[in-house]
């Protein structure tokens, strides 16, 4: 089975390829701007004409788009995410019709729900920032393109390898910093009440190969969550469990306007599991522990892998994620290929 991977050098593209290379009888092949990339191509500029040219000869059975925009100006995040998806569709329907596509989506697409809700895939979807809504248009073009297609909305990752971008990455980064100057330093974060429904970042690589090998149609859109809304406090805290920090995690009553918009989030992923078969096996517990183990323990700034063919890119999760106020964003590197652009600063819900 030939599997094209777009975004494959990112965050969710890197765990997505490494566990689609262990399906028997894959052949896995990456796609972006990558230098070293199978396929050549760029998703937010190339024409439909051009990629199909690009993706005949490829002939893959099927295609995995993990390309994404988390930051970046309205017309990145409209170039990558919503004319991205649509591009790739017109030049699939013309050069592998037949494949199966697996598009990431973001829960951010949902923008806000109420309380104790369970978010289904047949909610209203009413995004309230560019981000959720041009992830919106990219997966309405998936889900009308006509191909054997399914968008898995991601709420907020986590695991090895979190990008600097969003709170998990970034507070590693801080702790790690704190850690080394002093075992009873303060870390300062801004409000962490909002609730989120964080999945571990090699569940949702789980899903994505129950998607391809698929034997059947599946629905268009399908939840990649934990089914569970914990306080992103419960993050922070986990954290500094699992990197064993003495010292002390201040909070202020400032935070982003963007979290207070969306104070909840939680996903219904009954859809997911009578589907694919498929249910979130890692704790919150387990993957903060491995997030620290991955990028806490070593030296120096965590890195922000870029996802895609573009800059700051993450597809759809991103979504959900908090901003520290008070904690700078350490830099990022744009990632081979990429365009500089700036980190996003804010949840993506």
């Amino acid at each position: 089975m030939r599997i094209l991977v777009l975004g494959s050098t990112g965050y969710l593209g890197g765990h997505v390829a490494e566990r689609l290379r262990a399906l028997p009888g894959a052949r896995l092949l990456t796609g972006g701007r990558a230098p070293d990339a199978d396929v050549r191509c760029d998703l937010a500029t190339d024409p439909p004409g051009a990629l199909a040219e690009l993706f005949a000869r490829a002939a893959p059975d099927a295609v995995v788009n993990c390309a994404g925009a988390v930051g970046g100006s309205a017309l990145t995040l409209a170039e990558v995410n919503a004319r991205g998806p649509a591009a790739l569709c017109e030049a699939l329907r013309s050069a592998a019709p037949g494949a199966r596509l697996v598009h990431l989506g973001s829960a951010a697409e949902y923008g806000p729900r109420p309380r104790d809700e369970r978010t289904a895939e047949d909610a209203p979807a009413r995004p309230l920032a560019p981000y959720g809504a041009t992830k919106l248009a990219g997966t309405l073009a998936v889900a009308a393109s006509g191909l054997g297609a399914v968008v898995l909305r991601v709420t907020n990752p986590v695991g090895p390898g979190a990008p600097a971008a969003g709170l998990p990455g970034r507070f590693t980064a801080e702790l790690r910093r704190a850690a080394g100057q002093s075992p009873h330093d303060t870390v300062r974060v801004g409000d962490l009440s909002s609730y989120r429904d964080f999945v571990d970042v090699r569940d949702v690589a789980e899903a994505v190969a129950l998607a391809v090998t698929a034997p059947g149609p599946l629905p268009p859109v399908l939840n990649v969550g934990s089914g569970r809304s914990v306080p992103v406090r419960d993050l922070a805290h986990g954290l500094v469990r699992a990197a064993g920090f003495r010292g002390r995690v201040e909070e202020t009553l400032t935070g982003s306007g963007r979290s207070a918009a969306v104070p909840w989030q939680c996903a219904d992923i009954t859809a997911a599991a009578r589907e694919l078969g498929w249910r979130p096996v890692f704790t919150l517990a387990e993957s903060l522990a491995a997030l620290w183990t991955a990028d806490g323990m070593g030296s120096g700034a965590a890195p922000g892998p870029e996802t895609g063919p573009s800059p700051a890119r993450d597809a759809g999760p991103g979504a959900g994620q908090q901003s520290l106020r008070g904690i700078p964003a350490p830099g990022r590197s744009a990632g081979r290929g990429s365009r500089p652009a700036p980190a996003p600063d804010g949840p993506r819900s």
